[in-house]
């Protein structure tokens, strides 16, 4: 899901904690280390995000942050602030090229750069695999 985060924040906070989880607490974010990434380079996107990131006229960066049933990818268009919401259950990871990462959800897509010198950023892709994988539902043959 796509949000408009710029206006109305508070009013969405509800229905953003109901997709992806509430932020972890504080002993949970020294548990694991670091809930968040910024900066990092969007290297390309869905048509629906595409169409918001051309406004800005330059390169496009945007912020992972980790929660507890999924993960916030937010960027910034012009002045308003957007937030794809991908639950864990819906989200996809792929490992295209040989310094990218991709994020599926439905019919939204977000590429971004992930270069061999950047250890933290595949660190990072690691967590929220590993995390996804704690979350989900176990398959009949694990029973």
């Amino acid at each position: 899901m796509l949000l408009n985060i710029s206006e109305g924040f508070s009013a969405k906070k509800e229905l953003i904690d109901t997709t992806v989880g509430k932020p972890f607490n504080l002993e949970e974010r020294q548990k694991l280390k670091n809930t968040s990434l910024s900066g990092l380079l969007i290297t390309a996107a869905s048509i629906d995000i595409y169409n918001l990131l051309v406004l800005n006229e330059g390169i496009s960066y945007c912020t992972v942050e980790l929660r507890s049933n999924g993960v916030i990818i937010s960027f910034r268009a012009k002045t308003d602030s957007f937030a794809l919401l991908i639950p864990f259950y819906k989200m996809k990871i792929y490992k295209g090229k040989a310094e990218e990462y991709s994020f599926y959800k439905d019919n939204y897509f977000i590429k971004i750069q992930a270069k061999a010198k950047e250890p933290e950023i595949h660190q990072f892709i690691r967590k929220i695999k590993d995390l996804k994988i704690d979350n989900s539902n176990p398959r009949i043959e694990d029973l």
